[in-house]
């Protein structure tokens, strides 16, 4: 009797999935078959270079606060995975940890537009498989650092995926520059007109909107050099701000005790002239940023104007944070803290309710995940670390769940001799400045696991030197990380830290995502 009732309800089962297939069909489209009819959603992800947000380096971006933030999500716990442009860039094409795409620093002995990054991850990153989705991709600013000099590849470099292509020659400049656009050589010079490069790269991310066909839908990308050095603003902005000084909070000026070598070697309390000097650099900075709001304003009227911003997904985000003075630093990235590791993440988009705040972690190796699950490409299919975030922005689209722990790692870099601004500290050192404060060592090498799950704010450093230095923080009552606590912590705890950021430091894929 029993093996009849199975037998019979065998055809209702089928009955009843053919009933539901077409309803799961219709909720996979939601997020691509959005506001305009059966197309695709299109997507903007503008990446600011060096902008903190833990020092208040989005006051400046009030606009773009209200355009993109108050008209959709807010998340303020977002991290990059390694504070420096060439390795964090290179997670955010690819969607994996620097480990796996072995992209170590800014250098090309550190793989940055090398060779074997040309031929292996760039060659797989995520606009490549947009472009299988059919999209329109454009491209315009700072790419990676080495890029488009004759040892990485010459201008005429022009990596697959992308349509059209107006990428700066080597580092951040605002003016007196080369680009690439489609692989030719265009130089500029010092007008503010014509040549100012977040001007510039709004007006032709501008034009491309207004070219484009409209049958496909498209993906931008816009890599601005603010807020980074040289921190030149643009004329009508460079009288802003004139009162403003870094915060004197936190770990500002503090000397770094019971950290690694390099946060013990700063003198503290820092002299008059790098005071100056940070104070000088926090407000260009600021300056600079001004602009870019004016660039986030102009896109957004653009996308209302064509009737496309209903069916846009807009993400503004930074390559790392910053710091102006923390420990005694006076100015850089490249350490463990907070300050280097948060970054800004604003979303809006179809389905994402405006005003929220999201607590959930996210990470830069998160961002190709996302951008690919908006376009409809199936993730079982793609090598990546990160997750879609889509499910924390917008829940009615996706189901899905946070990460409890995840990793921050960075390799270090120095000058094989002695750096002339700081004589008496020997070679191995980078990044020094006239008052003889290093910022980065061959030996600044760490990886850490952070565990950040609403009932733990938890970081766990273990630094390759020959002190085997490790460090650790309860965020939760040092949000400073004013002390490390090492000594303090139940050995038991700092076994299984260790064995948690073993397992993430060797992670490929799922098991980056899965470690317990």
């Amino acid at each position: 009797m029993a093996r009849e009732r199975r037998e019979c309800g065998a055809p209702r089962a089928r009955r009843l999935l053919a009933l539901l297939l077409p309803l799961l069909l219709l909720l996979t489209c939601r997020v691509r078959c959005a506001a305009a009819g059966d197309k695709p959603s299109n997507i903007v992800l503008i990446l600011a270079d060096d902008q903190d947000v833990h020092l208040g380096g989005m006051t400046p971006m009030k606009k773009t606060k209200t355009l993109i933030g108050d008209a959709g999500a807010t998340f303020v716990n977002a991290f990059t995975v390694t504070p420096l442009c060439c390795p964090s860039r290179s997670s955010v094409l690819t969607g994996r940890y620097p480990h796996n795409h072995e992209v170590r620093n800014n250098s090309l002995t550190g793989n940055c537009s090398s060779a074997a990054w040309r031929a292996g991850p760039e060659a797989a990153a995520f606009p490549v498989l947009l472009s299988k989705q059919k999209y329109q991709t454009f491209f315009a600013g700072k790419y990676l650092n080495q890029y488009g000099k004759k040892d990485a590849g010459d201008v005429g470099h022009v990596p697959p995926g992308w349509d059209q292509w107006h990428a700066l020659v080597g580092n951040s400049q605002y003016y007196n520059y080369t680009l690439s656009v489609n692989g030719k050589e265009e130089k500029h010079g010092d007008s503010y007109e014509a040549d100012y490069l977040t001007d510039l790269l709004m007006n032709r991310s501008l034009h491309f909107l207004e070219d484009r066909s409209p049958q496909h839908p498209f993906f931008l990308m816009i890599s601005p050099p603010a807020p980074h050095s040289p921190w030149t603003a643009a004329p009508q902005y460079q009288k802003q701000f004139s009162d403003v000084k870094a915060p004197r909070d936190g770990s500002f000026n503090k000397a770094g005790k019971d950290k690694h070598w390099l946060l013990r070697q700063p003198v503290s309390p820092m002299p008059d002239s790098s005071l100056n000097f940070l104070d000088s650099a926090y407000r260009k900075r600021w300056q600079t940023l001004l602009s870019l709001d004016d660039l986030v304003e102009a896109l957004v009227q653009k996308l209302e104007s064509i009737k496309e911003l209903d069916n846009t997904y807009i993400f503004y985000t930074s390559d790392n944070g910053y710091h102006t003075g923390q420990f005694s630093l006076p100015i850089d990235k490249r350490q463990l803290y907070e300050f280097d590791i948060r970054v800004p993440l604003l979303v809006r988009g179809p389905g994402i309710k405006p005003n929220q705040t999201l607590q959930a972690p996210v990470l830069n190796i998160d961002l190709a995940s996302t951008v690919l699950d908006i376009s409809g490409f199936n993730l079982s299919m793609v090598n990546v670390d990160g997750q879609s975030f889509l499910p924390q922005m917008a829940p009615s689209l996706r189901n899905g769940t946070a990460r409890p722990f995840f990793l921050v790692e960075y390799t270090g870099e120095g000058h094989p001799t002695t750096d002339p601004s700081c004589p008496k500290l020997g070679p191995g050192l980078s990044q020094c400045f006239p008052d003889c404060v290093c910022e980065d060592a061959y030996n600044n090498t760490y990886a850490c696991v952070r565990t950040l799950d609403g009932q733990h704010d938890l970081q766990y450093c273990e630094f390759a030197d020959s002190e085997s230095f490790v460090e650790v923080y309860n965020l939760t009552s040092d949000p400073h990380q004013l002390e490390n606590i090492v000594k303090k912590v139940d050995p038991a705890v700092l076994q299984a830290m260790n064995q948690r950021l073993i397992k993430l430091q060797s992670c490929q894929g799922d098991s980056c995502r899965d470690v317990q």
